[in-house]
């Protein structure tokens, strides 16, 4: 059950935004198997200066176009597998809303176990 975290300067369209978070869903029910309903996403829209990130570090150069995607998935991946969805998110991103690959930043973080999340009703999950 990933959680996706997308952070943008503001100012993006309504379908840019439903592109970015349709085609990151997409990289995730590919490389990652999750199931296609399984979604839960925030974009966080921030104004000029909300945003800090270095331009080059890591690859680059960023543009003012830069998404910062965080991760939180509830079993591990391995290495193959992340690098296999890193690889199609930028070109899914590329496609559709049209960000540079140089602009995406994805960061994938994993809980321990299942009794890490609550789905609902206050219940731990299983």
């Amino acid at each position: 059950m990933p959680y996706a975290r997308i952070s943008l300067h503001k100012g993006k369209s309504p379908e840019y935004l439903r592109a970015l978070a349709d085609n990151l869903h997409q990289a995730m029910v590919e490389a990652f198997k999750v199931p296609a309903a399984d979604r839960f996403q925030i974009i966080h829209q921030l104004q000029p200066g909300e945003l800090i990130f270095d331009r080059d570090y890591g690859g680059g150069p960023r543009s003012e176009d830069f998404v910062l995607i965080h991760i939180t998935a509830g079993r591990p991946r391995d290495s193959a597998t992340k690098q296999a969805f890193y690889q199609r998110a930028v070109e899914l991103l590329a496609a559709a809303p049209g960000i540079r690959p140089e602009d995406v930043m994805i960061v994938v973080n994993t809980t321990a176990s299942m009794d890490d999340w609550s789905f609902s009703k206050g219940v731990q999950a299983v």
